[in-house]
């Protein structure tokens, strides 16, 4: 492990063991700590500062540190060992660990042999808490992000040239929308693709846009846009047409919630310029409603009748 990414484990696992103090009312910590070799836990009671019981994969030869089974074993004998020092009740402090492998299978086993334990998310206050609790039960989240639809445009791996080596990391370009109306667009960088589209998608959710839509399924009318050397063409189309466009544009209208639209590029192909033309064109869109408004006319004084049948109910 690299020097910085030990710091920041380091870091981590101090922030994570003060919230868990605050926390624990006077609860020891059942604290784990794990190699590529072996696995260790200790049950720490930090209002007096002493270890009551401790047991690790060291003291069994025929135990391979780096099994589950191995860490169930080492579970099952901390929990029998703080039982017998009259500990029941603990808060379990797994440090810059994930939950899951050897970590989870000894938690797992501590509280089959008797320990409740209280994991370290715990830490993070009654909102984190409630909101984990929504997600188990699967019930709408209050944020409304439930109905965004994300779609990932485009990703591209960068590497820099440092005294080590190679350094690579990735830049993710993402759209999102509700498919009614909103939609936006983000970009995102980071050594790791997952944490690269996380960003993207964060910032796109900030900045969404409202369009209006005609009938829920077209734009009201022609649009162009252009950035940089991307330039595009939009045109609203009846029902049955589909969305006839391709790449990073359809992405966008897909997101958007279009249902019928033919639309076309003409210049740069690059995926950041498209997708920017293309919602210079549609925050140039306005519903005849919108327009009435700003010439204090009524909508039926500004277009009254399409020549496709439409009426004006359906305009507005």
């Amino acid at each position: 492990m690299a020097l910085s990414q030990l710091n920041t484990a380091q870091k981590r696992a101090r922030r994570v063991r003060s919230r868990l103090k605050k926390m624990a009312n006077g609860r020891p910590r059942l604290s784990v700590h794990r190699s590529s070799k072996n696995i260790y836990a200790q049950v720490i009671d930090d209002a007096r500062g002493v270890t009551l019981a401790h047991a690790s994969t060291l003291e069994d030869t025929s135990l391979k540190g780096s099994d589950k089974d191995a860490a169930a074993r080492v579970g099952a004998l901390i929990a029998q060992r703080a039982k017998d020092k009259g500990v029941t009740d603990v808060v379990f402090d797994r440090g810059s660990y994930i939950y899951h492998g050897r970590v989870k299978a000894l938690a797992d086993a501590a509280r089959e042999a008797g320990q409740t334990s209280r994991d370290q998310q715990m830490a993070r206050g009654p909102e984190n808490r409630e909101r984990r609790d929504r997600r188990d039960r699967n019930a709408p989240d209050d944020r409304g992000d439930n109905d965004i639809v994300e779609k990932l445009v485009y990703i591209n791996r960068v590497a820099a040239t440092v005294k080590g080596g190679r350094r690579f990391s990735f830049a993710a370009l993402m759209v999102v929308g509700d498919q009614k109306g909103r939609v936006g667009f983000g970009h995102g960088k980071a050594r790791e693709v997952p944490e690269a589209i996380r960003k993207a998608t964060e910032e796109a959710k900030k900045s969404m846009i409202r369009v209006p839509l005609r009938e829920s399924r077209t734009l009201h009318h022609d649009g162009a846009g252009r950035w940089g050397a991307g330039k595009i063409m939009m045109r609203a189309a009846p029902p049955g047409t589909g969305i006839i466009a391709g790449g990073p544009m359809r992405a966008v209208l897909e997101a958007l919630g279009v249902q019928d639209v033919v639309g076309k590029r003409m210049g740069s192909s690059n995926p950041y310029n498209m997708v920017r033309a293309t919602f210079e064109a549609l925050k140039q869109q306005a519903s005849p409603r919108q327009v009435a408004s700003k010439r204090g006319k009524k909508v039926a004084d500004i277009i009254g009748r399409r020549a496709d049948g439409a009426g004006v109910e359906a305009e507005a």
